[in-house]
């Protein structure tokens, strides 16, 4: 059929996670919980950051852009199921799936990116720990963060423009709890072929580059920590990365194995846990993971709950 921006479906319908009373109640609980753990812990990192002097710095420069970006990649799926459960309505308009989508995947982007320039810092860090001054200049960290802003704004106009080309006169259930692109390309009566191109080339390229990247400059933290006498200086160098490493990990693990595989190896029930993972999972517990062995940044954050609840 010819593909058209005029399409039949004015509106797609939420199936969310459960169609069962009581596990929609569980799920909203614990959807619920977490996003508030999302929202409080990012933002008390933020304050934290912002509040103290000593972590001014381009670590925790990034750090603060992660956890904004990861407050907002929350905002734009969870409020929505609950809302749902709330309302008992499952409906969402056209456009406000291609808002929702565009919304979603240009922070998923944005955590890509965030990722690797934290990887490069890392690597400058260890790697020439004398230069990482005169590298790491202020200029350049905004210039990082500038430049993912556009090139994830870019990457998503591209699919988002495609997709609204699409017609969509069938069936309108998306069995998902959130706009995701490939339930959407599957109910579409077009020939869907020039998007599912453009993931896997255009799309991958942007996602293959970060994660190369930080691929590249693990290879050479390793081997210059390795080249470290000291065990214990291996071990501090070491643990300075885990808590990236385990984000990375958990993140792309996911990605990939949702968005990068051909469309009939696709199973609803697998990307739907899949998507949770990184979408409501991985920015809940990214506070916890970088805080939890940072010194630096619980001292600051006790600063920040210390004074807070004795002002009141």
């Amino acid at each position: 059929m010819r593909g058209s921006n005029q399409s039949s479906v004015s509106e797609f319908l939420l199936l969310g996670l459960s169609r069962d009373p009581q596990q929609q109640q569980l799920l909203f609980l614990l959807f619920l919980t977490m996003y508030l753990a999302t929202v409080l812990g990012n933002l008390l990192i933020i304050l934290a950051i912002g509040t103290d002097s000593r972590l001014h710095t381009p670590m925790y420069f990034f750090l603060s852009n992660l956890s904004f970006v990861d407050v907002c990649f929350s905002s734009t799926t969870v409020p929505k199921v609950l809302a749902m459960h709330i309302l008992g309505v499952q409906a969402i308009s056209f456009s406000g799936c291609l808002t929702q989508m565009y919304f979603l995947f240009m922070f998923v982007d944005m955590d890509d990116f965030l990722l690797a320039v934290m990887a490069y810092d890392r690597y400058v860090a260890i790697c020439h720990p004398l230069h990482y001054t005169t590298k790491m200049t202020q200029k350049l960290c905004v210039l990082l963060v500038g430049g993912s802003w556009v090139t994830a704004n870019l990457n998503v106009l591209l699919h988002t423009l495609l997709i609204a080309q699409l017609s969509f006169c069938g069936d309108n259930a998306i069995p998902h709890f959130f706009c995701d692109i490939t339930p959407l390309l599957k109910l579409s009566c077009s020939d869907t072929h020039l998007n599912e191109l453009m993931i896997l080339t255009e799309g991958a390229v942007v996602k293959v580059t970060p994660f190369v990247c930080i691929l590249i400059s693990y290879m050479h933290i390793t081997s210059a920590v390795l080249r470290v006498s000291s065990p214990s200086g291996r071990w501090k160098a070491f643990s300075t990365c885990g808590s990236h490493l385990a984000v990375v990990c958990l993140f792309y693990g996911t990605i990939i194995a949702v968005y990068f595989n051909p469309a009939s190896a696709h199973s609803s029930e697998k990307d739907t846990a899949a998507t949770v993972l990184y979408t409501v999972v991985t920015p809940m517990l990214n506070p916890f993971i970088y805080s939890l062995r940072n010194s630096d940044l619980k001292g600051a954050l006790y600063k920040v709950v210390h004074r807070r609840t004795f002002s009141v």
